[in-house]
């Protein structure tokens, strides 16, 4: 069972460091590495598109000084990594609320997106930053509220697909597999439009010891789920594979 949109929420980096009686800015600083090593682990095995939780809508109320940190953070693993983006064919596009983002961070994202627009990318890395779920759904029914009172479209109109035009990235295919890393069992305000269907996969490993053998155990128990979409397993069992998926 192919796997065309993988989300993970990173999650333990601050943990990670506290077991070594380190700081949180050390256990991120690890946790950055991590995402290279799954980035290329996502070309290797054919997965086309990837979402991770980066930065919540929530995290904005963490320490100014750590939240400082990460935004350095962020653009320090930029600029390392944007050669092997290139060379892999990674596109990188992000979602949520950007504009709140240090201007300094908004630069190098937009000047690593603009290297990295490839017609034909072998991989679209999402980057989920100042996002949160509730706020994406509150800006899609937004649009329909202003599109309904323009006269381009009536109440009778709203359905699933306009609710979902109105998404962040509504060219990616909703996630099939959902990763959680660090052991908690919620969502925490991630994709919540997205995954209504998503595989959910729980792992106490911390991020930053999740790697490339992590991510192939959690593929092969997706690959063993039957994803029934609200059928019995008689009428999905007797589905042509790519049907049986929609």
């Amino acid at each position: 069972m192919n796997c065309q949109h993988l989300a993970i929420i990173m999650d333990g980096n601050g943990r990670w460091a506290q077991n070594r009686q380190r700081g949180r800015i050390w256990g991120h600083r690890q946790g950055a590495k991590q995402v290279d090593e799954i980035v290329t682990a996502c070309c290797e095995v054919g997965i086309p598109h990837l979402t991770l939780y980066a930065f919540s809508t929530e995290n904005w109320n963490r320490p100014p000084i750590e939240v400082h940190m990460l935004m350095r953070l962020l653009v320090h693993h930029l600029r390392t990594m944007d050669k092997k983006l290139i060379r892999n064919r990674v596109q990188l596009v992000v979602q949520g609320g950007v504009d709140k983002l240090p201007m300094f961070a908004q630069k190098e994202l937009n000047r690593v997106m603009r290297m990295t627009s490839f017609p034909s990318p072998r991989l679209k890395l999402n980057l989920a930053l100042s996002y949160g779920g509730r706020q994406e759904i509150t800006e899609a029914a937004r649009r329909i509220a202003r599109l309904v009172e323009q006269g381009k479209l009536t109440s009778e109109q709203v359905d699933e697909n306009e609710v979902a035009r109105g998404l962040y990235h509504p060219e990616f295919p909703d996630p099939d597999l959902l990763i959680r890393t660090g052991g908690e069992y919620r969502v925490s305000n991630f994709l919540l439009w997205q995954i209504a269907y998503a595989e959910l996969y729980v792992t106490e490993t911390l991020w930053p010891d999740f790697g490339k053998a992590d991510l192939l155990m959690a593929l092969d128990e997706f690959g063993l789920r039957e994803r029934r979409f609200g059928k019995t397993s008689a009428q999905v069992s007797q589905l042509p594979a790519q049907e049986a998926r929609l």
